[in-house]
């Protein structure tokens, strides 16, 4: 992580940008003031002859994103979804990156088909295509299989992407390290940690049998979901490299003349896009965390297919039930609760004034609330949020990251079909659902019984763990802070493991 090449890789970050004539571009699509866009050309300038030239016949941001390495192109796959912070055209022009970026040779990907399978790719295969999309991890053929004529797609990780990820994470690291040290307030955001949590999510990425298995988890959860198909995967085909799944048929979502050709409501798509998100996060605590349009097709029958599952979110329960409690609080404008959710999660410290935090929190939300449906964001909401949550002391919550990223990105696309759709009506009635079916009386008796089987389980054990929390209490010499009631604990457990046995049969599913 540390040494002289990170920070040449730093610079040549800012040389490509000014090489490949980006560096404008991107300041101007971000609205930079005057100020900071003279600074940042007049340090990178010197050194632009470092930069890579890319291809050329690429936009300037997608020339340079893409020449820099996977990591960044994982950056401008998140902002071409977002032609409202970034401009249509460049969010046009960043599309490129989700699944058209060069692919490598055939030879390549024969190779690895055969090192995987132990077998000729002409024995397992009829056809075997040229690549038909490629992305910053790999890139997918159109095969049918020699045994069966089923038509498949044959996903194959781009040859050394292991090593040249790492080498990008290594200088996201090495910067953060350096922002850190050099910025003693940047710490309360864990820079480090945010960069950890995304070398572990991108490192399921790098292994397809990971990505196996999440798409198989995945279709068991949504097996039901109307509207919603995924792709089934072949096992017997799949490695670490490589996966094989059946073909998905469909136009893809980022082609709205095709979807308007082919006589789909794009607003009744835009909902549903946004809806199945937010179904997945808050009800399965799995959902799909790379939801951009070069991951979802539209199928004949208006079924909404999504595929590319190696980057997945999980969320625990109670994190679930917070998120959701912050969400409905915004929906019904209730800013005190929202505050005191905050707090009861310990996201903001106890010391910090609740009403005060209330108050502020009414002065992200009010102004967004006012304005029409076709200015309504989320993405605004989370960046208003974080600057309020700066000021009452928050530290990043590193479990939430990759769920505000993709409710980002998925309010992105759900933009790109539908201009107009309001993002907070068409959550309502996902979120009102959860929170009836989490924190009601319903939710009350299942987290009873969970504590009941626990208790039960441990039941067998409770007689050796009060014997040595006895022996340990009477051997330890007194001290001013008195020790728990070890005894009290002790008979309480034993009562709840035998209300649980007798409870159980009852609460069971």
């Amino acid at each position: 992580m540390k040494g002289p090449h990170n920070i040449i890789r730093l610079i040549r970050t800012g040389a490509t940008l000014e090489r490949t004539g980006a560096m404008p571009v991107i300041l101007d699509a971000f609205d930079a003031p005057r100020a900071l866009r003279i600074l940042a050309r007049t340090l990178v300038w010197p050194f632009q002859w470092l930069g890579k030239k890319g291809d050329p016949s690429m936009p300037a941001p997608t020339r340079a994103l893409s020449a820099l390495g996977p990591a960044y192109i994982k950056f401008g796959q998140v902002l071409s979804t977002r032609p409202d912070l970034v401009g249509d055209e460049m969010a046009t022009q960043l599309r490129v990156l989700q699944d058209k970026l060069p692919p490598f040779g055939m030879d390549a990907a024969r190779r690895t088909v055969e090192e995987q399978l132990d077998k000729p790719v002409d024995e397992i295969f009829s056809s075997f295509s040229e690549p038909v999309a490629a992305a910053s991890i790999a890139q997918v053929h159109e095969a049918r299989l020699r045994e069966t004529g089923e038509k498949v797609a044959v996903k194959i990780l781009r040859p050394g992407i292991e090593r040249a990820f790492q080498r990008d994470i290594d200088a996201f690291f090495f910067a953060a390290n350096f922002i850190e040290f050099f910025s003693p307030a940047s710490r309360r955001l864990k820079p480090t940690d945010v960069i950890e949590h995304f070398q572990g999510v991108v490192q399921g990425e790098l292994d397809l049998r990971l990505e196996s298995a999440s798409a198989s988890e995945f279709a068991a959860n949504t097996e039901s979901d109307e509207g919603f198909t995924l792709p089934s995967i072949n096992w017997e085909l799949s490695g670490r490299r490589m996966m094989t799944m059946s073909w998905a048929e469909g136009v893809p979502l980022g082609d709205n003349a095709a979807i308007d050709a082919a006589g789909h409501n794009r607003d009744v798509l835009g909902a549903r896009v946004l809806q199945l998100f937010l179904s997945h996060a808050l009800r399965d605590g799995f959902f799909h965390a790379d939801m951009h349009q070069g991951n979802l097709k539209v199928a004949a029958n208006g079924d909404i297919i999504a595929f590319d599952f190696g980057i997945m979110g999980h969320i625990d329960e109670y994190t679930r039930r917070v998120y959701a409690e912050i969400l409905f609080g915004f929906i019904k404008r209730d800013y005190q609760r929202v505050a005191e959710v905050h707090f009861e999660a310990g996201y903001v410290p106890a010391d910090q004034d609740v009403d005060a935090f209330a108050r502020a929190l009414r002065a992200v939300g009010e102004p967004i609330f006012g304005m029409d449906a076709t200015r309504i964001s989320m993405g605004k909401l989370l960046s208003y949020l974080f600057e309020v949550t700066e000021r009452f002391g928050m530290e990043t919550r590193t479990e939430l990251i990759l769920l505000q990223r993709t409710m980002v990105v998925v309010e992105g696309v759900a933009r790109s079909l539908s201009p107009q759709l309001n993002i907070w009506d068409v959550a309502q009635p996902i979120v009102e659902d959860y929170i009836k079916q989490s924190i009601g009386p319903k939710a009350l008796l299942s987290d009873t019984a969970k504590t009941l089987r626990v208790l039960a389980r441990f039941g067998p054990r409770l007689p050796g763990l009060v014997e040595k929390a006895l022996i340990r209490q009477t051997q330890e010499e007194a001290v001013e802070t008195p020790r728990a009631p070890y005894f009290a604990i002790a008979i309480s457990g034993v009562l709840g493991a035998a209300l649980a046995s007798g409870l159980i049969y009852f609460l069971a599913p």
